[in-house]
C-alpha cells in the first residue's frame, strides 16, 4: 500500500485543489530506503501530442468496447519462440516480440522476407479473432541497428557511440534504424537504453553511452526523435518510424560489483543525479514506452516498486506512454513466479513481457482481475496507456506503406552513415608518430579478429551473445582487414593479412587487431577487468623485438586492463565494438597520398580507462580518483600527446574466478575442480594428467579436441556411485535459467554405456541432485566422433534441482560401464539447439 505521502504527491500532481496549497517537508534521504518520494524529483512530461483530445476520445471509445478478457490480453507479450499465429485465435494478446535469439522458423539466418512474413501471419491471425480487434505491437532490440536480421545495418554499439559525443549523428542512426525495423514488419524497437554503467566488469557496460550520465541525457532525446520521429496532434508518427522504449528504468547499470540484473545500494539523491540518466529527456521528445529494470533498489526490485513506477515516473516525471517489463522480471518478485504476478501490475508495470510463461500468465491475470486482487480501474488505467501509444504508433491505420521494401536494409546511405559513426567512435589513446600511416607502406594486419565482423560487433547481433557468427552473415559488411586493405591499395601500397603475426617480406608497420570475443547479458559479467588472452601481447611483443611499429586496434565493450599492450604498441586505438563497417577504422588509420590524415581522430573517452584490473568502479568525480586515462580524454593528429610507459602492476592475483566457464581450452577455470567418485569417496582431481577413484571404477585421462589435451577422458568400469563431477563454491543459477542459458560441452563416445546415464546439477547432498537421461543421446552418437549437445538450465530447475545455490554445475553418474571424453564445459546461449532431456 502506498504511502499517505505519496498518495498526497499525486493528487498534487495532477492538480487537486483540496490540496493545491499543500507542500510537506521531503522525506529524509536514507541509503537503505526503497521508497522514493516524489518530491524530490525533477518535473517533466511528456508532449501533448501523446494526449491529444482525438486520441483520447478514440482510446476511450475504444477501451469501452473491450471484454475484461481483452484487457488483460492486452497487458501480456509472448515471444515468437513459444506462440503461433494461431494461438492469437483463442488468446486476445496486445504484443509480441522476437527476444535475442528468437527468429522466424528458429532460423536465426532467416532472411528479411522470412521476418516480413511472420510479422504478416501474427496480424492476420489478429485480426481473424472475433470480438473487439485491437492491433499487435512486434517488439524487437535492435539496439544498434536491425541488429536481428541477416543484411541489416549493424551500426556501433552505444559505448562507441557515446566516444563520438554527436547527438545528431545519434539521431540519424535513429532514423536508419527504425527505417530498417520497418521494413521488415516489426513496430517496436526496445532502446534507446539509458543505462549509466558504474561498474566495468558489468556484462552490459557497452549498453550504455558512458559512465556519466551527461551523455544519456544529450543522446536520449535526439535518438527517441529519431527512433518515431515528433509526435504530433490528430496524427501517428510517419511511415518509417517505430515505437520507442527508453531502458532500464531504472540504475540498471549502478548494481553492486557490477552484478547484472543486482542491486543498487544507494540513495535516492544517487538514484536521482546519476540513474535517471536521459529519462526526462526520453519523456519530453515524446518515447512511447519504457521497459522497466530487472535490478532492484537497496534490495526491491523495480517491477514490484509502486513508489518508482506509480508514484515517480507516472508522478513528477510525467509519462503517459506505458511501461513494459523486461525478459519474465516479474516472476522475481517475492510472491510471484512467471505465471503469476498481480504485484507488479498493481505496482504499475502496463505490460508484463512473459516470453514462454504468457498463456498461464494471461489465466492466472484474468481470474486475478475477476476476484479483484487486481483492481479494474488499474487495468483500465494500464490499457489506456498501451492504447494511447498504439494509436501514436501508427497501428491502427491499414496501409504500411514501407514494409516490404527490403532494398533498404544495408542500403549504401545508411552503410556511409555506421562508417562515419565508426570513425568517430575510436578513441586514440597513444601515438608516438606511426599514425597516420603514409601511403605506398608495406602493412601487415594481425590478428584472426581483423577479418572477423562477428567479433567487431559483439554482442546482439543476429544472436543474443552474437556467438556463432561467420562473415557470411554480414552480407553487405565490411571487415577492419577489408577496409584496411582497400584503403592501402587505394593509396599504392601493399596490405598482407597474418593471423598469428608470421610475415614473408618485413612490413613497414603492423595493424594488431585485438579483444573481447563477443558476449551479452550473464555471460559478460566479470570478477575483474584485466584482458587475460596471451597471445595478442606475444604478437606484439615478437613484431616490437623485430623494429616493427605496432599500431593495436582493441575491439571491447568496456575499458580493460590493457597496461602491457599498451606498451608494447606504438600506437593504440580503442574501438569498441565498431559493428560491420571496418572500413572506418581504416579511414582513421590510413593517411592520403598527400602524406595528410584523411579523417582525424574525434573520439573521447565515455569510460574512464582503468590504472589497475581489480575492477573497482571508476568514475570521474569518485574521491580518490586516479585512471590511466581520464574520462573525456582522447588524442587526435591536431591534438596529439606523448604516452610514455605506463605501470604493469595489475592489482590482482593469477586466475580467473567464473561461473559461466568451467572446462575450457584443456583448463578447468577456477574456482571449479573435478573430482572422481564410486562407493569408496571421491578423489579430487589437482594437475594429475590421469587419476582414478578410490576403488578404481571411474578413471580420467587427458585427450586432445580442439587443441592439444584440451579434453578429459572418463572412463567407467562399472559398480553403483560412479561419478564424474566438476565442484566448486555454490554459486546461483537462476537467472541464467531464467535467461534461457544452457550447459553446453563438447563430447565423444569411445565405448557406448551398458547402462543408464544421467547429467546432473546441484549441491553436495544427493537429495538436491537432479539428473536428466543422456542415455538416448550417447547411445544414438557414432563412435569416435566429437559432438556439441546443449542443455538448458530451466530443464534442471523444472527437474528440482535448486539453481539459487549450485555446488556442482557437471554431474555424469552411471552404474554402468561406459568411456566418455568431454571438452569445453560452459554456459552458453540457447540459440534454438538446446534440449530438454526427460528425467
Amino acid at each position: 500500500m502506498r504511502s499517505a505521502v505519496s498518495a498526497l504527491v499525486l493528487l498534487i500532481a495532477l492538480g487537486h485543489p483540496a490540496v493545491a496549497q499543500v507542500a510537506p517537508a521531503p522525506s529524509a534521504d536514507l541509503a537503505g530506503s526503497a521508497s522514493a518520494n516524489p518530491l524530490l524529483w525533477p518535473r517533466s512530461t511528456s508532449p501533448a501530442a501523446l494526449t491529444d483530445p482525438r486520441t483520447e476520445v478514440f482510446v476511450e471509445e475504444l477501451l469501452a468496447r473491450m471484454t475484461v478478457e481483452e484487457k488483460v490480453g492486452q497487458m501480456i507479450q509472448a515471444d515468437i519462440g513459444s506462440i503461433t499465429p494461431e494461438d492469437l485465435r483463442s488468446y486476445p494478446l496486445g504484443s509480441i516480440l522476437a527476444g535475442g535469439n528468437s527468429s522466424p522458423g528458429g532460423n536465426e539466418r532467416a532472411t528479411a522476407q522470412a521476418w516480413v512474413e511472420l510479422a504478416r501471419a501474427f496480424r492476420s491471425a489478429n485480426a481473424a479473432r472475433e470480438g473487439t480487434t485491437v492491433p499487435l505491437i512486434f517488439g524487437i532490440d535492435a539496439v544498434h541497428g536491425h541488429n536481428n536480421v541477416v543484411g541489416a545495418t549493424v551500426f556501433p554499439h552505444n559505448i562507441g557511440l557515446g566516444a563520438a559525443r554527436d547527438p545528431d549523428l545519434v539521431r540519424r542512426i535513429g532514423e536508419a534504424t527504425a527505417m530498417e525495423v520497418a521494413v521488415t514488419g516489426a513496430d517496436w524497437t526496445f532502446g534507446p537504453t539509458l543505462a549509466v554503467p558504474r561498474d566495468d566488469r558489468w556484462g552490459r557496460a557497452y549498453e550504455g553511452y558512458g559512465e556519466d550520465p551527461e551523455i544519456a541525457q544529450a543522446y536520449a532525446g535526439p535518438m527517441t526523435l529519431g527512433l518515431q520521429g515528433e509526435l504530433a496532434a490528430d496524427r501517428p508518427i510517419a511511415a518509417g518510424h517505430i515505437a520507442g522504449s527508453a531502458k532500464h528504468f531504472l540504475a540498471d547499470g549502478g548494481t553492486a560489483n557490477g552484478k547484472d540484473q543486482g542491486d543498487f545500494i544507494g540513495t535516492e539523491r544517487e538514484l536521482i543525479d546519476v540513474h535517471l540518466s536521459g529519462y526526462q529527456q526520453a519523456i519530453e521528445a515524446g518515447v512511447l514506452s519504457i521497459m522497466v529494470s530487472f535490478s532492484s533498489w537497496n534490495g526491491v526490485k523495480h517491477t514490484g516498486n509502486a513508489s518508482i513506477l506509480r508514484d515517480v515516473l507516472y508522478g513528477p516525471l510525467g509519462f503517459t506512454g506505458f511501461t513494459v517489463s523486461d525478459w519474465n522480471a516479474h516472476g522475481q518478485i517475492p510472491g510471484c513466479s512467471n505465471e503469476s504476478c498481480p504485484a507488479a501490475i498493481n505496482a504499475g508495470v502496463d505490460m508484463l513481457m512473459a516470453p514462454d510463461s504468457w498463456r498461464p500468465l494471461y489465466a492466472n491475470t484474468l481470474a486475478q482481475v475477476r476476484s479483484g486482487e487486481i483492481p479494474m480501474a488499474r487495468v483500465d488505467e494500464a490499457v489506456r496507456r498501451i492504447l494511447r501509444a498504439k494509436v501514436k504508433a501508427g497501428l491502427f491505420r491499414p496501409e504500411r506503406p514501407v514494409e516490404g521494401r527490403l532494398e533498404v536494409l544495408g542500403s549504401p546511405e545508411h552503410r556511409a552513415l555506421a562508417r562515419e559513426a565508426v570513425r568517430k567512435s575510436l578513441v586514440l589513446l597513444k601515438n608516438d608518430g606511426v599514425l597516420p600511416i603514409r601511403a605506398g607502406a608495406n602493412v601487415l594486419v594481425v590478428g584472426a579478429a581483423a577479418d572477423d565482423i562477428g567479433q567487431a560487433s559483439g554482442g546482439w547481433t543476429l544472436t543474443w551473445q552474437g556467438t556463432g557468427n561467420t562473415n557470411a552473415d554480414f552480407p553487405n559488411g565490411q571487415s577492419i582487414w577489408s577496409g584496411v586493405e582497400a584503403a592501402v591499395r587505394a593509396e599504392g601500397g601493399t596490405a598482407t593479412l597474418s593471423p598469428d603475426g608470421d610475415y614473408e617480406t618485413r612490413p613497414d608497420v603492423a595493424i594488431v587487431v585485438f579483444g573481447e570475443t563477443p558476449y551479452a547479458e550473464f555471460q559478460g559479467d566479470l570478477s575483474h577487468v584485466d584482458f587475460q588472452p596471451e597471445q595478442p601481447l606475444a604478437m606484439l611483443q615478437r613484431l616490437q623485438a623485430r623494429g616493427i611499429p605496432t599500431v593495436s586496434v582493441f575491439l571491447s565493450g568496456r575499458p580493460l586492463w590493457v597496461s602491457p599492450e599498451i606498451n608494447a604498441s606504438n600506437a593504440f586505438v580503442a574501438a569498441w565494438l565498431p559493428g560491420a563497417e571496418g572500413g572506418g577504422v581504416a579511414d582513421v588509420l590510413v593517411g592520403g597520398a598527400d602524406g595528410r590524415p584523411r579523417h582525424d581522430f574525434s573520439g573521447r573517452l565515455g569510460f574512464s580507462w582503468p590504472r589497475d584490473a581489480t575492477g573497482a568502479p571508476l568514475n570521474r568525480g569518485d574521491a580518490g580518483y586516479n585512471p590511466l586515462f581520464a574520462y573525456g580524454y582522447g588524442l587526435s593528429y591536431a591534438r596529439p600527446g606523448s604516452v610514455g610507459p605506463v605501470p604493469e602492476e595489475s592489482g590482482i592475483t593469477a586466475g580467473v574466478s567464473s561461473v559461466a566457464d568451467y572446462l575450457v581450452d584443456g583448463r578447468v577455470v577456477e574456482p571449479w575442480s573435478i573430482a572422481l567418485q564410486d562407493g569408496g569417496g571421491q578423489t579430487r582431481v589437482g594437475t594429475e594428467a590421469a587419476v582414478a577413484s578410490p576403488r578404481g571404477l571411474v578413471t580420467m585421462a587427458v585427450v586432445d579436441d580442439l587443441a592439444q589435451e584440451s579434453g578429459r577422458r572418463f572412463r567407467f568400469a562399472g559398480g553403483e556411485q560412479q561419478h564424474a563431477i566438476i565442484w566448486g563454491r555454490a554459486v546461483d543459477l537462476s537467472r541464467q535459467a531464467n535467461g534461457e542459458m544452457a550447459l553446453s560441452f563438447r563430447y565423444r563416445v569411445d565405448a557406448a554405456p551398458t547402462d543408464r546415464v544421467t547429467l546432473a546439477v546441484g549441491a553436495e547432498d544427493p537429495a538436491s541432485q537432479h539428473g536428466l537421461d543422456l542415455t538416448p543421446i550417447l547411445t544414438g552418437a557414432a563412435s569416435g566422433q566429437w559432438q556439441t549437445v546443449k542443455v538448458r538450465l530451466s530443464c534442471f530447475r523444472d527437474a528440482g534441482a535448486d539453481l539459487t545455490s549450485l555446488e556442482r554445475p557437471f554431474q555424469l553418474t552411471t552404474s554402468g560401464r561406459m568411456t566418455l571424453s568431454v571438452s569445453e564445459i560452459r554456459l552458453a546461449s540457447n540459440e534454438g539447439d538446446a534440449i530438454c532431456p526427460s528425467q
